[in-house]
């Protein structure tokens, strides 16, 4: 057994109305990757905070290497060897890969000038690690969360940590890159770097952890030999119960067309780093939950948002009809006026208001609803509140709670609450459980299901392909922008899904052999 690299004894901390953590204590062995799991809310991310010296005003005692570990600041922790990647991605948009990589610890030349050639070349090195093969010098704000969720990898691994904390380091990646992500973090542990894995992917924890300790409502529960442990005991570790069926998906017969778009065109704008649509077109029906595959960068977020009208009109060609009726949408609010709802991918910045209380940000879209002669009805915006915390099982001190101290989970669960607020008959999901816990998941599968039986039409956009394959009614498969498969409930496989997938990056490789041959 290898010894103790990091010891945690009797961590405790609670916020107003919440206690986070209470009385935990347990070890990391030295070169191990160890498993952190609970479900939202169940302290992993704050003891991580503290751990990264985020957090400081805790009760409890950390050990590194048998040493006090006493933080100040989060610098203190690197300086100690510990390192963190965010859940909710920590780069400065406008700066470029390279700046964001060596942000706060800048290299310099002998005569004490800013040696960006160094820090580019470098920041490339790390990329290719990574197998990232985008430049250095572009800008964070030109990528998708799944390519700067592989930059703050990046930047992390830059910081040459001995303790590396990887926060759901894979809740936007495709198969492919969490492949290469695996690669690098076998690469690391055989450098002798311990690593704590928090995440809600059973697959990945048997994967790659050795260890896994369970949070469950603030406290530790337990830690497991990983190979001698399953996937049900984990589960009820987790949430205190059995869970039988994580996807409760049942067959509703499908109703009349809601949504039937044609030849659906986004011109891409390579400059800024936006791709495009190229002739899309399908139809949604009542009742129906339709999946969008692909790998990233396919167009699955492309696809929801040209929906919802947040592209420019003069970027989109196609025609989208809303029962019957032609769409001309010059903003979202036009879709939501029209029926259609959308829960972002990146709730953070696309779907929340931070500093906002929860019921705001619940309300924030229905508000129009609450309005009587352009007075609102503040009773009945806090009953409908209220509504959707109960249903939604949002867990927070008070409606008037700040949304940004709340769990990834239970934010999550607000951008869920804030779509639905507005009864829409289109409802578009871009990866609705990312991030999110498994007790949380199947909470959040029945609710889908739940709105597919009263009516609703469901366009779900997942990189999970379970939920993908049992969720769905039909499954479109998008690659570089175009569709290139739709498949029934019946003939969907992860096989056929990854085959239609890979269609146009195939033939984009082979016309740059040809074109190479040529040349």
């Amino acid at each position: 057994m290898a010894a103790a690299i990091l010891q945690f004894k009797s961590i405790s901390k609670s916020f107003p109305g919440v206690r986070a953590l209470h009385n935990v204590s347990f070890d990391i062995e030295a070169g191990e990757v160890h498993a952190l799991m609970g479900e939202n809310g169940a302290g992993k991310s704050t003891l991580m905070n503290v751990l990264s010296g985020v957090i400081t005003d805790y009760t409890g005692e950390m050990l590194l290497d048998g040493a006090p570990l006493i933080l100040h600041h989060p610098r203190d922790a690197q300086r100690a060897g510990v390192a963190i990647i965010h859940q909710e991605l920590q780069l400065v948009p406008e700066l470029s890969i390279a700046e964001n990589i060596y942000l706060g610890r800048e290299l310099h030349t002998p005569a004490r000038l800013l040696d960006k050639r160094r820090m580019i070349n470098e920041a490339r090195a790390y990329l290719q690690r990574l197998h990232l093969d985008v430049d250095p010098e572009r800008s964070i704000k030109g990528l998708r969360v799944g390519e700067q969720q592989l930059v703050e990898i990046a930047k992390a691994i830059a910081l040459n940590a001995r303790v590396l904390i990887l926060d759901e380091p894979t809740s936007a990646l495709n198969q492919t890159e969490i492949r290469f992500l695996f690669e690098v973090i076998g690469l690391l542990k055989a450098a002798g770097v311990t690593m704590i894995y928090i995440s809600h992917k059973f697959d990945e924890t048997f994967a790659i952890a050795d260890r896994v300790t369970i949070l469950r409502d603030g406290e530790y529960i337990g830690t497991r030999m990983v190979r001698e442990v399953s996937e049900d005991e984990l589960i009820r570790m987790m949430v205190g119960r059995s869970i039988e069926d994580l996807f409760p998906k049942e067959h509703i017969e499908p109703g009349a067309e809601i949504l039937r778009v044609e030849g659906l065109t986004l011109r891409a704008q390579e400059k800024r780093g936006e791709r495009g649509l190229y002739d899309i077109s399908f139809n949604l029906r009542a009742g129906e939950i339709v999946g969008v595959a692909g790998l990233l960068g396919a167009g699955r977020t492309e696809l929801l948002q040209t929906l919802f009208g947040v592209h420019a009109r003069k970027r989109v060609q196609g025609t989208i009809l809303l029962n019957g009726v032609a769409q001309h949408y010059n903003s979202p609010l036009d879709a939501i006026a029209a029926g259609m709802a959308f829960v972002t991918e990146d709730r953070k910045n696309q779907s929340l208001i931070m500093q906002s209380s929860v019921a705001h940000n619940i309300s924030l879209a229905a508000l129009r609803d609450f309005l009587r002669f352009g007075v609102l009805r503040k009773q009945q915006e806090k009953q409908a509140v209220a509504r959707s915390i109960t249903q939604l099982r949002i867990k927070t001190p008070m409606p008037a709670t700040l949304v940004a101290t709340l769990s990834g989970g239970n934010q999550q669960k607000v951008v869920l609450a804030k779509g639905l607020l507005t009864a829409p008959r289109v409802l578009l999901l871009d990866e609705p459980t990312r991030g999110i816990d498994v007790g949380a998941k199947a909470e959040i599968y029945t609710l889908i299901t739940q709105l597919a039986k009263s009516g609703a039409a469901i366009l779900l956009a997942s990189s999970e392909m379970a939920e993908i394959i049992a969720m769905c009614d039909r499954v479109l498969v998008l690659s570089e922008g175009r569709l290139t498969a739709e498949l029934a409930h019946d003939e969907v496989t992860q096989e056929r899904i990854m085959k239609a997938a890979m269609q146009w990056h195939e033939k984009a490789a082979t016309q740059s052999t040809n074109g190479s041959a040529a040349a």
